[in-house]
């Protein structure tokens, strides 16, 4: 049987996440076998999952015309069910190529100056509990620091993805593996909030602790000073 375009655009990019991981050490393992998976996944079927030490990472490729109701329902038990086990955590990855037109149409890139003010925003959402709409705003702020930073290290990026931009970073020892690690625990949680998923791991920690990068990365800008 023939795959569908859109079945080939999601083994496509798992394919090029697998090879992204594996430059970081990750041990691979594409669509496991129910023997090989815990307890815990044994109802589900993965697209992948990595390990590394004690961190093990599951990931679902999907594109937003594959989507519908029982499938989001499935994503969402499953993130439920890897968020209930402490080591793992739950990767959607979302290749929605429609998504490259959005850059074009932007007005530019926010500066330090307007980061740092809307850091106070984000700071004042925390303080209000209205943590969901705090990780986003955060979020937003993270990314637009995390371009000044590459612009200033001189790094060639091929696109502007959140997840590439993080990997890139890490990959280039611009950030650190605690913060790497922190990025990609809060873009999970963001991703998992934009995407409608509810998520029990957001506390108000996590959003102030992604300020915080924030704030250091900036700082960093005028020091030359990396937080380990």
């Amino acid at each position: 049987m023939m795959a569908t375009p859109t079945a080939n655009i999601e083994r496509e990019r798992l394919l090029k996440l697998a090879e992204e991981y594996r430059e970081r050490g990750y041990e691979v393992s594409f669509h496991p076998n129910v023997e090989d998976l815990p307890d815990f996944l044994k109802s589900y079927r993965p697209d992948m999952i990595v390990r590394l030490g004690q961190e093990s990472v599951v990931i679902a490729v999907k594109s937003r015309s594959s989507l519908n109701s029982s499938s989001t329902q499935y994503l969402r038990n499953l993130a439920q069910a890897v968020a209930e086990n402490p080591g793992w955590r739950f990767e959607l990855v979302m290749t929605n190529p429609e998504d490259a037109v959005y850059f074009p149409k932007a007005e530019g890139s926010l500066q330090e100056h307007e980061i740092e003010a809307r850091l106070q925003v984000a700071k004042q959402l925390v303080a209000q509990q209205h943590l969901e709409s705090a990780m986003l705003y955060s979020w937003s702020l993270v990314e637009a620091t995390l371009r000044i930073v590459a612009e200033k290290e001189e790094l060639s990026l091929t696109k502007l993805q959140p997840l590439y931009l993080v990997k890139q970073l890490a990959t280039e020892g611009v950030i650190s593996q605690s913060e790497y690690q922190l990025l990609m625990n809060a873009l999970s949680l963001r991703n998992a909030i934009a995407h409608g998923f509810k998520t029990t791991q957001l506390t108000q920690n996590s959003v102030c602790e992604l300020i915080e990068i924030a704030e250091q990365l900036l700082k960093s800008l005028h020091t030359g000073e990396r937080a380990s």
